[in-house]
């Protein structure tokens, strides 16, 4: 589904990524690990074409989006939904017009249609009913959930998630990554997820990829990971043990 060759990006005298190398497959959940700081949202807002690399290439279903203009790279967008890291849902818009926004934006349906579509989507994230409430008024895993909803409503084929469980208490974050895996099975589309919490990487992801110092380090199943020999990711999984403990 997406492929990453080569990808360079430095700012200014900082190398952030050196040579990122990454295929992520359609119709699953690929992890991207990393501390904080280590590229990971720079590798996202690439994939879906908000910076350009100094060096090397993506490609979405074949096509180079680094070589796209903006006509053509908007209409690629269309192929994605983006959860941002603790939803970032527009506070004046109830969660109905949150929800609503994309498809007001993007299609000519009519406002019947457009409430019935934003129903189903609540319905899906475990959130029926509550389109007049205000973000004011829900918790940090509701708007999680919100953005969730706001993400697929245009049934995308690829999901981007920017740190979904960061902030929350554990059973919160659980429960977001429960939805998360559900939804993907329920819809089969192709998520890619960044996070710095192993246990996170551990319980929603197909595949994981470990970013460090620029670079893909290591990649695999969750089981792959838990034996890796690499001693980056055995600092990173110890430092994850020693989180858990003490939570």
């Amino acid at each position: 589904m997406i492929e990453i060759r080569g990808l360079h990006k430095s700012f200014g005298e900082q190398k952030v990524l050196e040579g990122v190398d990454l295929q992520i497959p359609k119709g699953r959940t690929t992890v991207i690990l990393g501390r904080s700081g280590a590229g990971k949202s720079v590798l996202l807002k690439h994939i879906i074409g908000l910076i350009k690399p100094d060096k090397g290439k993506i490609s979405v279903d074949g096509i180079d989006i680094t070589r796209l203009g903006d006509k053509d790279l908007n209409e690629m967008r269309k192929k994605f939904g983006m959860l941002f890291q603790e939803a970032a849902l527009f506070d004046s818009m109830t969660v109905g017009d949150n929800v609503a926004f994309p498809l007001r934006e993007h299609t000519k349906l009519k406002e019947e249609d457009v409430r019935g579509i934003v129903a189903q989507r609540l319905e899906q994230v475990e959130l029926p009913g509550l389109e007049e409430k205000m973000p004011a008024e829900l918790s940090g895993g509701m708007k999680r959930r919100v953005g969730l909803a706001r993400a697929i409503v245009l049934d995308p084929e690829i999901v981007l998630f920017d740190e979904p469980t960061t902030g929350l208490d554990p059973p919160m974050a659980e429960a977001i990554e429960d939805l998360i895996m559900k939804t993907q099975r329920r819809r089969g589309e192709t998520f890619v997820v960044i996070t710095h919490d192993i246990q996170t990487a551990f319980h929603i992801a197909h595949t994981i990829a470990m970013l460090h110092e620029g670079r893909i380090v290591e990649e695999g199943s969750p089981e792959v990971f838990r034996k890796s020999s690499n001693p980056v990711v055995q600092a990173f999984l110890a430092r994850g043990e020693e989180k858990e403990v003490r939570g």
